[in-house]
């Protein structure tokens, strides 16, 4: 089975969490919160799919999604860097 890259919240949520691969190669986190705000980051070290997906799984989940997010990569020690 294949690495789940992308995330919506459960409920009437409508945020969005995923990843995807630049064209220079590098991994990007995407979150939409559906109205009005987008923001990408660019991982900023050599974390790897399976470790980013997993953040991004936890972080959906949470009342807070942008908040909960940036704990998850920061437990897990993944850097990101704002485009």
């Amino acid at each position: 089975m294949g690495l789940q890259t992308t995330f919506h919240a459960p409920g009437a949520g409508a945020d969005f969490l995923g990843m995807r691969k630049s064209r220079a190669g590098s991994t990007e986190i995407v979150y939409d919160d559906g109205a009005k705000q987008r923001l990408i980051w660019r991982v900023a070290d050599g974390a790897g799919d399976e470790v980013i997906s997993d953040a991004l799984q936890a972080a959906v989940g949470a009342q807070r999604v942008l908040a909960s997010l940036y704990d998850e990569l920061k437990k897990r020690a993944i850097q990101i860097e704002r485009i």
